[in-house]
């Protein structure tokens, strides 16, 4: 069933309340990368020009206690916002109360208001992280319309998306909207060929997206830490190469289950210890010393992978395939992102994480049909499960 879209609603002279994901790093005070605020942009835009009155509000980090307060506040976020919406943006520093109430009442047309860090109700009872009806409730009745553009909280039933979809008419904001559309299509309806490369340290962390894809791709391309896992299900010496002895037999059943679809890297960059500063050298796969670990895909891989990726029509990538942050460990990765960019007609798509990091360091985001606001929420919807931020969502 489609969902509505913030498209879908009347928004004039409503009070719009719009749950955006400002969890963005921080540092002595001082944001860091603003890149989820600027994403949030086009929906607050929008709700801005259909004359809608825009109440925002966000989580910021994890906060048990009071002392972790004192660094997860929002208010940065709404001198920031202020800058790139080009007006002002009033900060409210509580979450309930009539401070917030009265805020919300004196608004104007085409105004916007922050209020503060939704996870401050978790210090007595997380009453946000585990969906207090109350708060939900509460939240709801400050406001017409619900717009949801919080793509990743979708995989957590919280107060400030679920509680609230559950007492008022909801639709996706145009972020959502957009994952929606890409990420549900890779489970739902994906053009063929699908081509899924999956990379990152541990294959337990992938064993839902794997399983699935199995079913879903025509090709499966692992890399990274866990492709060891699988060697060593193959009968293979990995050396002191990262290895999840209890997932050996799975990853030898998922090998059986996915025939000629899974490819694992041919070639490894080895080295005796696990630092930049340590020599390095390229062996095949087969032939990984037991004195040394694999920590990074090798150049015949990134070759093949590169060859596997021809004439692919959708192609979804989660997860690095070595140690990208130590540079003498970032080729791999670096070749992946570049094979994926430069493909011509295909629909690609990043699933979040350390590998939409990857992209944009690299300069090639806007090379990829979608990057994912969401690791976690992008992995469960890659699982195929059903996300709670978004199933709660109006229907059309």
């Amino acid at each position: 069933m489609a969902k509505k879209v913030v498209t879908d609603l009347d928004l004039n002279d409503k009070k719009v309340l719009v749950r955006v994901d400002f969890n963005v790093p921080m540092k002595d005070g001082k944001i860091t990368n603003d890149n989820r605020i600027v994403a949030a942009l086009p929906t607050i835009q929008y709700i801005l020009e259909q004359n809608g009155k825009a109440i925002l509000f966000s989580h910021l980090g994890k906060v048990k206690t009071e002392e972790d307060k004192a660094d997860k506040s929002l208010r940065p976020v709404a001198e920031r916002l202020s800058e790139l919406l080009g007006k002002e943006v009033k900060f409210v520093p509580v979450t309930r109360g009539p401070e917030l109430e009265g805020a919300i009442n004196e608004m104007k047309d085409g105004d916007v208001i922050l209020f503060e860090n939704t996870r401050f109700e978790d210090i007595d009872g997380k009453k946000e992280s585990k969906n207090d009806p109350e708060l939900g409730k509460y939240w709801a009745s400050l406001g017409d319309v619900f717009v949801n553009d919080a793509f990743g909280t979708a995989h957590r039933a919280h107060a400030s998306n679920v509680g609230i979809a559950s007492n008022l008419e909801s639709a996706a904001g145009f972020l959502m909207e957009k994952e929606i559309k890409f990420i549900g299509g890779v489970v739902d309806n994906p053009e063929r060929p699908l081509v899924a490369i999956l990379g990152g340290a541990k294959v337990s962390d992938k064993i839902g997206v794997i399983e699935n894809l199995i079913e879903k791709a025509d090709k499966l391309l692992i890399g990274g830490g866990m492709a060891y896992t699988f060697f060593k299900a193959q009968g293979k010496e990995v050396g002191i190469s990262l290895l999840e002895k209890d997932k050996i037999d799975l990853a030898k059943s998922l090998l059986e289950k996915a025939g000629d679809k899974l490819v694992l890297p041919i070639d490894n960059v080895v080295s005796h210890e696990f630092s930049n500063d340590a020599p390095f050298h390229t062996v095949d796969s087969n032939h990984i010393p037991a004195d040394e670990e694999g920590l990074d895909i090798g150049p015949a891989t990134v070759e093949l992978f590169t060859k596997e990726l021809q004439g692919a029509k959708t192609v979804v990538w989660n997860g690095p395939m070595g140690v990208f942050e130590m540079s003498n460990f970032a080729k791999g990765t670096i070749g992946v992102c570049e094979a994926i960019a430069n493909l011509d007609g295909a629909t690609t798509i990043i699933g979040g994480g350390d590998s939409a990091a990857a992209a944009m360091d690299l300069g090639y985001a806007d090379k990829f049909t979608h990057i994912s606001t969401g690791g976690g929420a992008s992995l469960e919807y890659l699982e195929g499960k059903k996300l709670p931020g978004v199933e709660s969502i109006s229907d059309k």
